[in-house]
């Protein structure tokens, strides 16, 4: 499965790099961070791949380099996020309010979701912003938990931060052998969905037992 995405994704993020530049970077790493399934474990390497090979940056003119890519990765992902965490508070509680009985989650289930963010929101976005998967879906309920937008974006970027900076190094320094940082990291990658799948399963037992 996740082979058959990256055929698929790699492509399109050398064509819009190639197109776009410094701003591809941006639009892809907002894509990921929207909840849209675009690994940043391809995003980033890639882009540390064009400094390595000395690319032309076509919105520069110049070749590309390390710092810019990274601040365009994290820009992306601030904007991703923002968008997710916008529509987790302006339709998430409600619909979930109206609808959430369905899929079983109740009024209880988002106060306790609310109470959560309220104490370990911070620590949750920072540390989840440098965890594959879960980073890609962390601002939609904590934009349902109506988390304080300051704080959010705070930890967002400071969790960003660090996870951009890793793995634009790594596919700069791994050079045409960058691909090497996502087969380094399938594993966490199904460690964490089993981890979420579980997770899911409990919170189904509990609540079809009652």
């Amino acid at each position: 499965m996740l082979h058959a995405i990256e055929a698929l994704v790699i492509p399109f993020l050398e064509s819009l790099y190639s197109t776009a530049g410094y701003a591809g970077v941006v639009v892809a790493m907002a894509l990921e961070s929207a909840c849209i399934p675009i690994p940043s474990e391809l995003i980033l390497p890639l882009a540390g791949w064009a400094v390595a090979r000395e690319l032309h940056e076509p919105l520069t003119g110049a070749m590309w380099s390390f710092w810019p890519a990274v601040v365009a990765g994290v820009v992306g992902n601030t904007l991703g996020s923002l968008i997710a965490y916008a529509v987790g508070s302006a339709g998430g509680r409600p619909l979930l309010e109206r609808y959430g009985r369905y899929v079983l989650i109740s009024t209880h289930d988002l106060d306790l979701a609310e109470r959560w963010f309220a104490r370990w929101g911070d620590a949750t976005v920072f540390f989840t912003r440098m965890l594959p998967v879960v980073r890609t879906f962390i601002s939609l309920p904590a934009g349902i938990a109506r988390m304080p937008l300051g704080r959010f974006l705070l930890f967002s970027i400071l969790g960003a931060v660090p996870w951009t900076i890793a793995l634009v190094f790594a596919g700069r320094t791994l050079g045409d052998n960058w691909l090497a940082v996502r087969e380094a990291l399938s594993g966490l990658d199904y460690l964490i969905a089993a981890i979420v799948v579980a997770l899911v399963g409990v919170f189904l037992w509990r609540h079809l037992r009652r």
